[in-house]
C-alpha cells in the first residue's frame, strides 16, 4: 500500500495513493486536479547515514566506518515532491544525492534488529541536498528545503536488495543496489533507536550510493527506488531573483 498526504483546498489531506488518486476514507482526490502531494510525514527530525556504500567510500576518499555514520536534519528541510527547491543563497556547490528512507510509525527506543519492521510505517525517497562548500555537516546539510521527500510511504517492501537510480535534467548519475550497503536499513534504525528516542512521523534515510554530484537552477532531479517511486524536484534560481 502507498499513503500519500495531499494539499486541497479543504486542507491536508491523507489516504492511499492508487493510479493517480488519493482515497480518504470518504472522499478521492485526483493529484494535480484537487491537490498536490504533499511530503509524505512530518518528521521532528530526519536521522541521515552517510558513508554507507562501499563506492561512495572509495569516490571519496572516505574510511570505511566501524558503525553507522549519521547526522540530523531539521524539519525545515523538508519539501514534498514535485516542490522547486531554491538554489540556497550561500553556496556555489549543491549537490544532490538519492537515498532510501524509512518513515517511523510509532514512538519507540532501543529497538532490536529483529523488531524494526514492526515500529516502520514503511518506506520512502530522500534527496540529500548538500551545500558542499560550507564549513562543517550541519551548515551544509540542515538548510531549508535541503530534504526533499516523497512521494509517498511504500507500506509492503524489503528494503534489502532494491535497484535505485539517480537522473539529472534527463542524464542517469547514479545507478546502485542496496544489497551494497555497509549497514542495512534495520541495523541502521535499531543502531539509531538506542540512542535517540523516535516519534511517529520521523525518518531516517540510509545514504547515497557513489556519484552524487552538483546540480544548478533549472535542473530536475529524478530519483528512483524500486518498489517505492520516484521522486522529482527542479532546481529553481535564488528565492527573490529571476
Amino acid at each position: 500500500m502507498r499513503l500519500a498526504r495531499l494539499r486541497t483546498d479543504d486542507g491536508l489531506v491523507e489516504g492511499e495513493y492508487r493510479d493517480g488518486v488519493v482515497a480518504t476514507e470518504d472522499a478521492e482526490y485526483v493529484v494535480g486536479e484537487d491537490g498536490t502531494l504533499a511530503p509524505p510525514c512530518d518528521p521532528s527530525a530526519l536521522y541521515c547515514v552517510g558513508r554507507n556504500y562501499a563506492e561512495t567510500l572509495d569516490q571519496m576518499d572516505y574510511e570505511r566506518p566501524e558503525q553507522p555514520d549519521f547526522f540530523i536534519k531539521p524539519p525545515v528541510s523538508v519539501v514534498g515532491h514535485g516542490d522547486d527547491v531554491p538554489y540556497p543563497t550561500f553556496t556555489d556547490e549543491l549537490t544532490y544525492a538519492g537515498e532510501l528512507a524509512a518513515v517511523v510509525g510509532e514512538r519507540c527506543h532501543r529497538v532490536d534488529e529483529a523488531d524494526v519492521p514492526d515500529v516502520l510505517r514503511g518506506f520512502t525517497i530522500m534527496n540529500d541536498l548538500d551545500a558542499l562548500d560550507q564549513p562543517g555537516r550541519t551548515a551544509r546539510k540542515a538548510f531549508d528545503g535541503s530534504g526533499p521527500l516523497g512521494p509517498w510511504i511504500e507500506t509492503d517492501l524489503d528494503p534489502t536488495s532494491i535497484d535505485m537510480h539517480t537522473d539529472v535534467a534527463g542524464e542517469r548519475r547514479q545507478e546502485a543496489n542496496t544489497e551494497l550497503m555497509l549497514f542495512d536499513p534495520y541495523e541502521v534504525v535499531s543502531f539509531l533507536s538506542e540512542r535517540f528516542t523516535f516519534q511517529p512521523g520521523d525518518v531516517v534515510a540510509f545514504g547515497s550510493p557513489a556519484n552524487p554530484g552538483l546540480v544548478e537552477p533549472g535542473d530536475t532531479v529524478e530519483i528512483t527506488y524500486e518498489g517505492v517511486g520516484t521522486l522529482e524536484n527542479t532546481i529553481v534560481e535564488p528565492a527573490g531573483e529571476n
